[in-house]
C-alpha cells in the first residue's frame, strides 16, 4: 500500500473517532432517578429490626420507603398500651423535644412510631404521611392499628396523629383511639377526627401492618 493511501486511511479513521466522540458528547443523558425527600433517603438506609428497609413504588410515584418489620394489629395496640403506665404507673408525659427511656420522641408521632416499631426516635407526622410509611385509605375502611393523621399545617402544634382502636358506635361517627396529647401525655380517648371530612384529618394504613 502506498504512503498516500495509508495517510487517507488514517485521516478517515481519525474522522470516524472524532464523530463518534461528538455523538457521545451530545447524546442526551439517561433520565435521573425519581427524587425522594431527605427523610425518605435516611429511612431507606436504616436498619430496623434486623432487616434493611426495602423500596416500593406506590401508585407510580417516587419510590416510597417501608422502614419497619412486619407487625400485627394486635401488636401495635399492645405496644401503644405500654405508654399508658410506663411512667411509674402513669402516662408518658408529652414533649416535642424529649425522648422517652425507650428512645422514642414523646410527641404524637414519636408515640405512633413506637407503636409501629419504626426506627428511633421516629419520623414526624408529615413524614408518616408523605414518606411511604403509610398509604391513604377511606375512613370507612379503618381497622385497629391504622392511623388518623392531620399533617397539612406548617405549625407542628396544628398537626396530629392518633392510633385507631375501633368504632365507638354503629353510626361510625366516633371512634376509640390511642394518642400522645399535649399537656396530657399518653391516653386512650374517643375522637371524631376525620369523620366529617372537613377538618384536615384523613385515614392512613401503615405499610408494615399485617392483615
Amino acid at each position: 500500500m502506498s504512503k498516500k493511501t495509508t495517510r487517507r486511511w488514517g485521516v478517515a479513521a481519525l474522522t470516524a473517532v472524532l464523530c463518534a466522540g461528538s455523538v457521545a458528547l451530545t447524546a442526551p443523558s439517561a433520565p435521573a432517578a425519581p427524587s425522594v425527600s431527605a427523610a425518605s433517603a435516611a429511612w431507606a438506609t436504616a436498619e430496623v429490626g434486623g432487616a434493611l428497609a426495602p423500596w416500593a413504588d406506590q401508585a407510580g410515584s417516587a419510590p416510597a420507603v417501608q422502614a419497619a418489620p412486619r407487625i400485627t394489629r394486635a401488636q401495635v395496640l399492645a405496644r401503644a398500651k405500654t405508654w399508658l403506665t410506663a411512667n411509674n404507673g402513669r402516662p408518658v408525659p408529652y414533649s416535642q423535644n424529649k425522648r422517652w427511656k425507650d428512645g422514642y420522641r414523646q410527641d404524637c408521632s414519636g408515640y405512633v412510631s413506637m407503636a409501629l416499631g419504626l426506627s428511633k426516635p421516629g419520623p414526624n407526622t408529615v413524614s408518616l404521611k408523605n414518606d411511604g410509611f403509610t398509604r391513604r385509605i377511606s375512613m370507612k375502611d379503618l381497622a385497629p392499628g391504622d392511623l388518623v393523621i392531620k399533617a397539612n399545617s406548617n405549625n407542628p402544634d396544628n398537626r396530629h396523629v392518633v392510633i385507631f382502636d375501633g368504632w365507638a358506635n354503629n353510626a361510625h361517627t366516633v371512634y376509640k383511639s390511642y394518642e400522645q396529647a399535649g399537656g396530657v401525655g399518653t391516653r386512650w380517648k374517643q375522637h371524631s377526627y376525620g369523620v366529617n371530612g372537613r377538618d384536615g384529618y384523613h385515614a392512613y394504613r401503615p405499610v408494615n401492618i399485617v392483615g
